[in-house]
């Protein structure tokens, strides 16, 4: 039996791959306590394991015996760690907490989850703090970088896991791979190794969709109608394209939708010639996207006709002009989707925030992807109960871990270590 506790559980992923894990193997388990302080969260987190999580985990002091410990914990600034205290000052910190915890009561092993960058902020500095404070409580640290889109779930996502076990270097047999870097190569790599396995198979985002969706989920009539003008018709153009003002490459920009007002051909000629050149370092190292003077301009937009197509589009308030300088009107449109998924290949990382913003083409239409969708591509049985309140839903599912890569990380780590359970 092992007793194990559920801390930042936030709608429980972490010990929902923990219980696959366990139930695979064969080892029954017991949640001793479970912590997070959202309570929408809580009320999902109570909805699937019947079973009220407590609040603060700063006030969480007297805990029954338990082995093993699960937490997908935040990463807050370190301040001061590591150059006042020589890589061991972790107070003020929730990592802190964790530390406090496993310090008083020892538990056999844990698996900690974080956002990828914990590795490079300060400069590593708050990562050796974190493997240093471990260490020093008497456990032996592993960790591997790893990205959901290797096991069965069309999602980039790469978050680091910290595993530990009290008194001895943990075996991990799985190895850092941080995979594709997005959804164009992904494809790239599935080609590849299509070239040589017949029977190679892979979930794509095609594979979570659902059939029927309800109308809350497609988009407004006037946003279609500017999508569809803006691709002529064809909505398949969509598959992969990201909405956005001040990026080019395989992008859609206010002006091609017309949200501000039509723009001609000229004048969206004009503004993606703008967006596309004026980061070149020949305008100055010193400038990252600032404005540009028209001679600046005329050495990659030279028109017979730009002061007309430069007057139109500050009329319609695309551009500004400040000082005999141009740039693109400041702020990003905010568009009913953001990001259009490629069905061919696998999403964006989701996040608490944009979740509700990523659309597909789906039956020759483009619509928003469901609360259950972003539970699918998060890895989350079809029997999980999701919160009834969609933008919770979806804020929920952006925090969460993916369930599978738990998984497969706790069953090789129960596999190789020898626990006294």
């Amino acid at each position: 039996m092992i007793r194990f506790i559920d801390l930042f559980a936030g709608i429980g992923g972490m010990r929902l791959g923990f219980q696959q894990a366990c139930d695979a193997l064969g080892i029954e388990y017991q949640c001793v306590i479970s912590s997070e302080i959202d309570k929408k969260a809580i009320e999902t987190y109570r909805l699937n394991f019947d079973e009220q999580p407590i609040g603060d985990i700063r006030e969480i002091d007297l805990i029954s015996k338990f082995d093993f410990m699960l937490a997908g914990f935040p990463c807050q600034p370190f301040s001061y760690a590591g150059k006042q205290q020589g890589f061991g000052e972790t107070r003020g910190t929730l990592f802190f907490e964790i530390e406090r915890l496993l310090k008083k009561y020892q538990p056999q092993g844990f698996l900690l989850e974080n956002v990828r960058g914990l590795t490079t902020h300060d400069q590593g500095r708050t990562f050796k703090t974190i493997i240093n404070s471990l260490e020093q409580i008497g456990y032996g640290v592993n960790y591997i970088l790893l990205n959901s889109s290797n096991f069965g779930v069309p999602q980039n996502r790469v978050r680091i896991y910290i595993l530990g076990i009290l008194g001895k270097k943990p075996i991990v047999t799985i190895h850092s791979d941080k995979g594709a870097t997005d959804s164009h190569t992904f494809k790239e790599q599935l080609d590849q190794l299509n070239l040589f396995a017949d029977n190679y198979s892979v979930v794509k985002v095609k594979d979570i969709l659902e059939e029927n969706v309800s109308m809350n989920y497609f988009l407004s009539e006037l946003f279609e109608k500017q999508l569809f003008d803006a691709v002529d018709g064809q909505f398949e153009k969509l598959h992969g394209v990201r909405l956005i003002d001040f990026r080019g490459g395989n992008s859609l920009h206010s002006w091609n939708l017309g949200i501000k007002g039509k723009c001609t051909k000229d004048e969206c000629s004009f503004m993606n010639a703008l967006i596309a050149h004026r980061r070149h370092h020949k305008f100055g190292n010193h400038q990252d996207g600032k404005s540009l003077t028209l001679e600046q301009i005329k050495t990659f937009f030279n028109h017979e006709n730009i002061d007309g197509i430069i007057n139109s589009l500050i009329a319609k308030k695309y551009l500004k002009k400040i000082n005999e300088k141009y740039n693109p009107v400041s702020g990003n449109m905010s568009f009913e989707v953001f990001k259009f998924l490629d069905l061919e290949s696998i999403s964006i990382t989701l996040t608490s925030s944009d979740s509700s913003k990523l659309g597909v083409i789906q039956n020759g239409r483009p619509r928003r992807i469901t609360p259950r969708e972003c539970a699918r591509l998060q890895g989350f049985p079809e029997s999980y109960i999701i919160h009834p309140q969609d933008n919770a839903a979806y804020k929920q599912f952006g925090n969460a871990v993916s369930v599978p890569v738990i998984r497969a990380i706790l069953l090789d780590f129960l596999k190789h270590n020898k626990f006294d359970f």
